[in-house]
């Protein structure tokens, strides 16, 4: 489909590049705009200079969401509240969850009203997901919602999926209350999920130069954050097996002990379990 063929919800202003749509041609998607391709193709570019490469992150992502989810609904885990869900793609949420687990209840939560309305087309005849308006900035606001806590019961374990979202809250003592919030609301037996951008060993410049289109896009910015930080998200949980560690090496079922390259920019990922004798 075109751009011409795309008339979209009342107040986007399709020259203003989206994080979701840009994440969604990453992964080879057609729901996105001309400037949402230019922003992307520019991070591209620059990934490339780098030595790495947006797209195949984009999906190394992806796959880490599959296999979490897949994990957790395999521990009997059904309950998932993904944050910052983005556009429906292959392999979604509650379609990787339901192979392991029927009965699964999702719901998916984001700001852009385009993924609010793709969401809720594609998802209109299926009870046990729900797609609602939300700011992770705002947790509370989130897991307070009437229509939230009609759809899941918080008093059960259940699964926070943060994937590739939280660099967009760019001031570190906000994203580090967001996530600490979250946290605390969480039920013991209940998950942690979450994946963020590592700059790894990316000179200024380049850290720069990625900040710069982000800038322009709908978050208004893109945090640089290390390891260090990233880790402290799960503070008080215990992380799963393989531990934090580059998108495409979380396997809990991989070969144990490979050696990480923590130098690479690129994205890391993790799992944390708040036990439940917490």
């Amino acid at each position: 489909m075109s751009d011409l063929d795309r008339v979209p919800p009342p107040g986007v202003d399709t020259r203003v590049p989206s994080v979701a749509r840009m994440y969604d041609y990453y992964l080879g998607g057609k729901d996105n705009f001309a400037a949402d391709r230019e922003a992307a193709e520019k991070m591209i570019e620059l990934g490339l200079q780098m030595g790495n490469d947006a797209r195949q992150i984009a999906r190394a992502n992806r796959g880490f969401l599959g296999r979490a989810v897949r994990l957790l609904a395999e521990r009997g885990i059904t309950q998932f509240v993904d944050i910052g869900a983005g556009l429906p793609t292959q392999d979604n949420v509650h379609q990787v969850a339901r192979r392991h687990a029927q009965g699964s209840r999702v719901v998916y939560v984001d700001n852009d009203p385009i993924v609010l309305v793709h969401a809720r087309a594609l998802l209109a005849r299926d009870p046990d997901v729900l797609a609602v308006a939300g700011d992770l900035k705002d947790p509370d606001a989130i897991l307070d919602d009437p229509e939230v806590t009609a759809h899941i019961d918080f008093s059960r374990p259940y699964a926070v999926l943060l994937v590739a979202v939280l660099h967009f809250v760019t001031d570190d003592a906000e994203a580090a209350a967001v996530v600490a919030r979250i946290r605390e609301r969480l039920t013991p037996g209940s998950y942690l999920v979450l994946s963020h951008l590592y700059e790894g060993n990316a000179t200024d410049d380049m850290a720069h130069a990625g900040q710069k289109v982000y800038s322009g896009t709908t978050s208004g910015g893109l945090a640089r954050r290390g390891y260090d930080q990233i880790a402290s998200y799960f503070d008080g949980l215990e992380p799963l097996p393989p531990g934090i560690v580059p998108v495409d090496a979380w396997d809990p079922h991989g070969e144990p002990g490979l050696d990480l390259d923590l130098d690479r920019p690129g994205i890391l990922a993790g799992v944390g379990h708040v036990s439940a004798s917490d």
